[in-house]
């Protein structure tokens, strides 16, 4: 059975995006911008070690507009280069009902996403990272996720989308790691109690 792990990078008040979808706040999520070395290095590490990444639909056109070319691009720097290479060749399934085409080891799912994640999850392989507000949210909703991993920025955004869906019931949690990089950004992850 495979793990599945909701890994995003998150503002102090809790958003993956500030209102308009912007990730500006972020500082790496794309080719082009200047995050840390180690904060860097870290979501590169996590996208070579991930056995299959599931995307909604918002996340998959953000890192699908960037990353897929981002290695053949003037003055990519080298740990850039490594990154779209790994995302590239890393398994990837999209869940939306509007695209109509995926590319770069990638599938698409219009139908049932719990029902998929599911049997994605009786599996046998590596681990499973999910991405993306609404996916994960209904994930979470059927209590599909084993561990929550946050990354979080010393920023306030005051709005936008996120992190976490309104849930029916509670979630007991067990800290499992903390790591900080340079500019203040806490690493926190938890384990699904069960």
């Amino acid at each position: 059975m495979r793990k599945l792990t909701y890994a995003m990078n998150v503002t102090l008040d809790g958003y993956i995006a500030a209102p308009g979808d912007d990730l500006g706040w972020s500082g790496g999520d794309g080719p082009d911008s200047s995050p840390n070395d180690e904060f860097f290095q870290f979501w590169s590490d996590r996208v070579a070690a991930t056995g299959l990444a599931l995307y909604g639909r918002k996340l998959w056109e953000e890192m699908s507009s960037s990353w897929p070319t981002a290695d053949q691009q003037p003055g990519v720097t080298p740990a850039a280069a490594e990154f779209a290479r790994r995302w590239r060749d890393m398994p990837k399934v999209v869940f939306s009902s509007t695209t109509s085409t995926v590319d770069w080891n990638t599938r698409l799912v219009t139908g049932d996403a719990v029902a998929e994640i599911s049997r994605l999850k009786a599996e046998d392989g590596g681990p499973m990272d999910i991405g993306g507000a609404t996916l994960a949210g209904a994930a979470m909703r059927a209590g599909l996720i084993d561990e929550y991993l946050l990354v979080t920025s010393p920023v306030l955004v005051g709005g936008g989308t996120p992190f976490f869906t309104a849930l029916d019931s509670w979630v007991n949690l067990t800290l499992a790691e903390t790591r900080t990089f340079p500019g203040g950004i806490l690493l926190t992850r938890y384990e699904t109690r069960r």
